[in-house]
């Protein structure tokens, strides 16, 4: 569905939240190294359980390998507090690519200056820092799948509302 670009992660648990989320979801899941652990890190995988054999990993060496390997077409999301515009204005597609930075540190200045009209940010009052990055992950997944009718995670007729009575 999506690729789920994480720039330099440094806490395993959150990259294996994530993992189970791209697993869950069909999304491809990006590493950008240098990584805050190893691969075979337990905290990751005990995170991710046991659905490491439903996610595409692909680990790059660095931001700029990164986007090397990209459609010359791709479409990128920054996710970051800094930005204006929030989340739900962009336009997700499937195939775009969702970035979100370090944990304790964010996406990079430069690459915020170098991609200002694709940053955006997830609401929060002004006294809290930052949200989880699983969360933010999980926050910007589940809306692009909004966006596009839950398109792979049910066939036609499985999703239903529900109605109060």
């Amino acid at each position: 569905m999506f690729h789920i670009v994480l720039d330099r992660p440094e806490i395993p648990q959150n990259a294996g939240n994530i993992a189970r989320t791209c697993a869950a979801t069909g999304c491809t899941l990006h590493l950008v190294k240098p990584l805050g652990f190893e691969i075979s890190d337990k905290y990751l995988k005990r995170a991710g359980l046991d659905y490491w054999h439903l996610v595409r990993v692909v680990i790059h060496e660095d931001l700029e390998a990164f986007f090397a390997s990209c459609p010359a077409d791709a479409r990128f999301h920054l996710f970051t507090t800094k930005a204006r515009r929030v989340y739900t204005d962009a336009v997700l597609r499937e195939g775009d690519y969702l970035l979100f930075g370090r944990e304790t540190k964010g996406l990079d200045e430069e690459l915020l200056v170098r991609y200002p009209a694709q940053c955006v940010r997830i609401p929060m009052r002004e006294e809290a820092r930052s949200l989880n990055l699983s969360n933010s992950v999980a926050i910007a997944v589940y809306e692009g799948l909004r966006q596009n009718a839950f398109c792979g995670l049910a066939e036609q007729g499985e999703l239903h509302r529900l109605h109060w009575e």
